[in-house]
């Protein structure tokens, strides 16, 4: 099966790093209209933000009709971020809608260190992704039911809240209680509430799938 990449029809070329880009951690959110993926970049600036460091948000060009794929893009440095370009070459890449994986490249550029983390029941191996993202260090590629956990707490298929919890497990640079901070000003009351029980519920769940897949790897060195 041929995938797109990530950007329609552009192909990313490989390039070296700019210095602009040295030192700046960048995530990629693929997802579809009406998935809150927008948003999920702008909370997860936020979150940055209130761990006093320096954060950039924004979507790429194209239809965000429902259900049209959507990609948005977060840098988070401990400088001022100068570069104002899509993100080719994520240190992250978060996927809100599974189903993008069999039309979209969305690991396209993912840095050897990187992290990658997908909305889906199903493991990564039953996704046909355990080849491709092997070569990741232990623990940084995981999957978690966000739409699940989702429909548990807030009562809509929105997976955004839930993969930043489940994101600040995998990445532990990123700190729950900004991300907790930074759903309770977007949402305030009682949506505010459910979408930070779903979020810490996600948490939970990635922090210990990175602890197993972490300790495995230590049992067979």
């Amino acid at each position: 099966m041929t995938l797109v990449p990530a950007f329609g029809v552009i192909n990313v070329i490989e390039r070296e790093e700019s210095d602009e880009e040295v030192g700046v951690f960048q995530i990629r959110i693929h997802g579809r209209g009406g998935q809150g993926v927008v948003t999920a970049a702008e909370l997860l600036a936020d979150a940055a933000f209130r761990q006093g460091r320096h954060a950039q948000a924004f979507p790429s060009f194209g239809s965000e009709r429902t259900g049209a794929p959507v990609v948005s893009f977060c840098r988070i440095a401990d400088r001022p971020i100068r570069v104002r370009e899509p993100v080719l070459a994520p240190d992250a890449v978060i996927v809100q809608d599974p189903t993008l994986l069999r039309a979209v490249d969305v690991f396209d550029g993912l840095r050897p260190e990187g992290y990658a983390l997908v909305n889906s029941r199903r493991p990564l191996d039953e996704l046909g992704l355990g080849e491709r993202l092997a070569a990741l260090p232990p623990g940084h590629a995981v999957t978690v039911p966000a739409t699940e956990i989702a429909l548990e707490h807030v009562g809509r298929p929105l997976p955004n809240a839930v993969l930043l919890g489940a994101f600040a497990a995998l990445y532990e640079a990123l700190d729950l209680d900004a991300v907790v901070a930074a759903l309770r000003d977007r949402f305030p009351g009682d949506v505010g509430d459910r979408n930070v029980a779903a979020a810490v519920a996600a948490h939970t769940v990635v922090a210990g799938t990175t602890r197993d897949a972490v300790a495995k790897e230590q049992i067979r060195a």
